[in-house]
């Protein structure tokens, strides 16, 4: 009896488990680095390559870095809604190019516009694993002391920027942290 119990309880047990996946939000996915220091890190500018781009240079500010590429066709969605928030100057917005070729990178930056204060050019892809991308666009926000306070997954759209991303960035701008 014993023998046919245990299958029939691990079966309903990774059954229940697998029927609440079914209504939770897929682009949803868990950060193992909110309230955790944003990794450090240095990588060539996109339209600089002599200069560099780092972490440490956004201490001080509450900054959102979005990782995108121009093979992606999720970044193409979520564009217009960070040329709108670069015009507002509400939170300077960093770009992380991720394994991209620098001429498509630049082409597509001024076919579509470019929001970003500056891109750093990501093209082995290591500083975005450091951040534990998933795949693009992701974008996090990160406060004045360099600590990740958010991360959202997929495109950022104007309903997400105004419900969670903006009111995020002016309870720390407030805080003073």
């Amino acid at each position: 009896m014993a023998r046919y119990l245990i299958p029939l309880v691990i079966f309903v047990a990774l059954s229940g488990v697998l029927f609440v996946g079914l209504f939770g939000d897929p682009s949803d996915v868990p950060s193992p680095f909110i309230d955790k220091p944003a990794p450090e890190f240095e990588l060539p500018r996109l339209y600089q390559p002599d200069q560099t781009m780092s972490r440490d240079e956004m201490l001080g500010k509450v900054w959102l870095l979005n990782v995108w590429a121009s093979w992606c066709v999720s970044c193409r969605q979520e564009h217009p809604v960070f040329m709108q928030l670069a015009r507002s100057g509400l939170v300077p917005l960093y770009g992380l190019n991720y394994k991209d070729e620098r001429q498509a990178a630049t082409t597509w930056l001024e076919d579509f516009g470019n929001p970003y204060v500056a891109s750093g050019y990501d093209v082995k892809g290591r500083v975005a694993i450091d951040y534990g991308v998933y795949g693009v666009p992701e974008t996090f926000v990160i406060d004045k002391q360099g600590v990740i306070r958010h991360k959202h997954t997929g495109p950022v759209t104007y309903e997400a920027l105004e419900k969670e991303i903006l009111p995020l960035v002016r309870k720390l701008n407030s805080a003073g942290s």
